[in-house]
């Protein structure tokens, strides 16, 4: 008997309710944003109850979804360059090519309506992530240079016999986590605001790009054919699993890792990864000498002097690693390893952060999924300090966050705030079979990290 599909009922495209003067000029990408163009979108999205039936309300979904689109018609006036459309401009005297983003011709950001005969139960009680969840989302296997003829915002809305899937994905060359929460909380705020036509929402988003002192809004980019920096991943065959930390876990975890370099300095954030650093790294029998690294994604807002508003949306992050022999991680303690996390963090200071953007002015690089699939390496993502469980749309609060096919590949790690709140965090694996099965069983791993979720 074959799975259950997602069966697509209707779609249409939402437009910002007003039109915007600022939103007829082009919108520019700052460097961050054009490294972005052969990655994946960003999908995320929270799982909630189904509205009950009523005797005055024949079909609850019905006014949901229109309540919906007209809750991300005002906030599209808000974050307009999401009902816009990549175009590139190219001159051949003197030479250029630049992207930007171009609201004026578009028809806007698209919204669907699909439904999968599955219950909530047939979704979060699996061992492993049901494949299906990926076509809870738009753009599967997209990449964000895709956004010339796709969408650079779909919400899809998926109707489960006992549930909703509201699923985001959103351009990750015109927004990154911070910037996609940051829309998702706007849409949940002017969605509770009972749709009494407000437009005024807690956090402005900031669209002027940010550049050096020198540079922008325009960058040409040394290319003359999109295929000079485009390529396609396809990652491994994978499990994907979300385990659980609690707040009590992670404490004593965060307390070992400092007491072992005898500092208070070592976050939760870097004792939690070097944990899944050293566990990896060993069940993955490497040699002694061979090289390995821990990758976290870094928000740059703060790190800049000035420093850059939280409510700039864009792109503003880049990666972090610590660096260690499989043998280094071996015979050091959580506590070393941590240590590493740490000073990779601290080191990325305003002078770091502008060093790289004046060497990618002058050497533009976009980066490409094939290099942050590195077998020897795994990758912190996403933040369990982004506000997701605290949007909701007249549903009550979600029950649970997943993710599309996305950005995916062998050690990548996606960090989500514990539904019972506090410290606690969800963590969403992704290993090859005979990893998952190895982690699963290993001792320090499970010492802290629980097998399973609170039950939802």
């Amino acid at each position: 008997m074959n799975p259950p599909t997602v069966v697509y009922i209707s779609e249409c495209f939402v437009k910002p309710q007003s039109t915007l003067e600022e939103a007829k000029q082009p919108v520019y990408l700052a460097p961050w944003d054009l490294a972005m163009l052969s990655v994946h979108y960003i999908q995320k999205g929270l799982l909630f109850h189904k509205p009950p039936s009523s005797d005055n309300q024949e079909n609850p979904v019905e006014a949901l979804l229109e309540k919906l689109k007209d809750s991300l018609s005002l906030t599209l006036d808000h974050f307009y360059p999401l009902a816009g459309r990549l175009v590139t401009q190219k001159q051949e005297e003197p030479p250029s090519y630049t992207v930007v983003i171009n609201c004026n011709t578009s028809p806007g950001a698209r919204f669907i309506h699909a439904t999968l005969h599955s219950t909530i139960s047939d979704i979060l009680s699996p061992t492993y992530v049901p494949l299906v969840v990926q076509s809870f989302f738009d753009h599967d296997r997209a990449i964000n240079h895709d956004g010339h003829t796709m969408s650079l915002l779909t919400i899809q809305v998926t109707e489960l016999i006992d549930g909703i899937f509201i699923g985001c994905s959103i351009n990750h060359a015109v927004a990154d986590g911070s910037s996609f929460w940051h829309f998702f909380n706007a849409w949940s705020e002017i969605y509770k605001a009972k749709g009494d036509g407000s437009l005024s929402i807690s956090r402005p988003p900031i669209h002027k790009p940010w550049f050096p002192d020198g540079y922008g809004p325009i960058i040409n980019l040394p290319f003359t054919h999109h295929d000079q920096f485009i390529s396609r991943h396809e990652a491994p065959p994978l499990r994907e699993r979300i385990f659980h930390i609690s707040s009590d876990s992670l404490a004593k975890l965060k307390a070992k890792a400092n007491a072992e370099c005898s500092t208070n300095k070592i976050s939760s954030l870097q004792a939690l990864s070097a944990l899944i650093w050293r566990c990896v790294t060993r069940l993955r029998r490497f040699q002694l000498d061979q090289k390995t690294s821990c990758r976290l994604a870094i928000n740059n807002r703060s790190r800049l002097d000035p420093p850059l508003s939280n409510d700039y949306f864009g792109n503003s992050i880049q990666t972090v690693r610590g660096i260690a022999t499989a043998g280094e991680l071996r015979d050091h303690g959580l506590g070393w390893a941590a240590w590493l996390l740490h000073q990779a963090v601290v080191n990325q200071t305003d002078k770091t952060v502008r060093e790289w953007l004046k060497t990618w002015l002058e050497t533009p690089l976009i980066y490409q999924l094939g290099q942050f699939f590195d077998p020897c390496s795994i990758m912190m993502g996403s933040s369990p300090r982004f506000d997701m469980y605290g949007n909701e749309f007249g549903l009550g609060k979600a029950v649970a966050i997943r993710s599309g096919y996305a950005n995916k590949f062998d050690g990548k790690v996606t960090l989500y705030p514990g539904l019972e709140g506090g410290n606690s965090m969800d963590l969403e694996v992704c290993l090859p079979p005979n990893l998952m099965s190895a982690i699963e069983s290993d001792e320090e791993f499970t010492e802290f990290v629980s097998l399973s979720s609170p039950m939802h």
